[in-house]
């Protein structure tokens, strides 16, 4: 195969790869809390026919050699943990993080996952949980009695209940930070996974340390910059017509040897 052809190739798939990751993003434009993905490309191999500064037959040397590359691939994604713009819903189970961190939940199989997206609620329990039915953690159980719910920026949790001038306190709610979060596993129903890339959990108080403030009655958007996003689709569809274009040449190039070797 003419090596243009293997390259342009590589390109091709390349640039689908980045059109994925863009399709996406836009799709969960306006999915709360929800953070845009990012490939990271690298370039292959090199075939180094003259190494740089390599002696010549007239006793000069090569300055900068000859080295022709092979080609991109994919090395990875990376989720952009910038915060989202606060949206103001007015529910009172609606709840945003404002800065660093993340709500704990609880999965069935009982180990732990990790999200940004506050839109609470309670199950027959009274038990808060998340949009999926899954329990906060620690977990905070709401009295039937209860008129309504206040949330401080520190994650308390009182309830106003029948006959009762004064709130009771039920619980609080933490923030759990990572030191890498671009290191999470996403699961997809904004819920990310601690790996060991990410690093262990710290768990703590809400608007202290590193821990982000909670805001209830609001949500976090999605960190997708629509217009960003559109000009990197224009980008990478030009690169991959670029590329195709690269593979046509590369193959009439090959059709003229052939028919001029006959």
């Amino acid at each position: 195969m003419n090596p243009a052809m293997w390259i342009a190739k590589t390109g091709v798939q390349a640039q689908d790869a980045k059109l994925q990751a863009i399709a996406n993003n836009l799709a969960n434009a306006n999915t709360v809390g929800f953070k845009k993905d990012r490939v990271v490309f690298e370039d292959l191999f090199y075939s180094v026919e003259g190494q740089p500064g390599a002696q010549r037959a007239d006793n000069n040397t090569l300055a900068t050699g000859v080295q022709l590359g092979n080609g991109t691939h994919l090395v990875g994604t990376q989720k952009v943990f910038t915060t989202g713009a606060t949206q103001i819903t007015g529910g009172q189970y609606d709840v945003a993080v404002n800065g660093n961190g993340f709500l704990q939940v609880l999965k069935p199989d009982g180990t732990a996952a990790y999200t940004r997206a506050g839109q609470l609620g309670l199950d027959q329990n009274g038990v808060l949980i998340n949009a999926q039915g899954l329990p906060l953690v620690p977990q905070i159980t709401v009295p039937p009695e209860a008129t309504s719910i206040t949330i401080g920026e520190d994650g308390t949790v009182s309830a106003t209940v029948n006959g009762n001038t004064a709130p009771q306190q039920l619980g609080q709610l933490t923030v759990t930070t990572f030191i890498n979060p671009a290191g999470l596993q996403a699961l997809g129903e904004n819920l990310f996974q601690e790996t060991a890339q990410s690093g262990a959990p710290t768990e703590g108080q809400a608007g202290t340390a590193q821990f982000g403030k909670l805001k209830q009655g609001a949500l976090e958007a999605s960190n997708v910059q629509v217009v960003e996003e559109m000009v990197d689709m224009i980008a990478a569809q030009r690169t991959y017509e670029m590329n195709t274009k690269v593979l046509s040449a590369a193959d009439n190039m090959l059709q003229y040897l052939s028919q001029a070797a006959r």
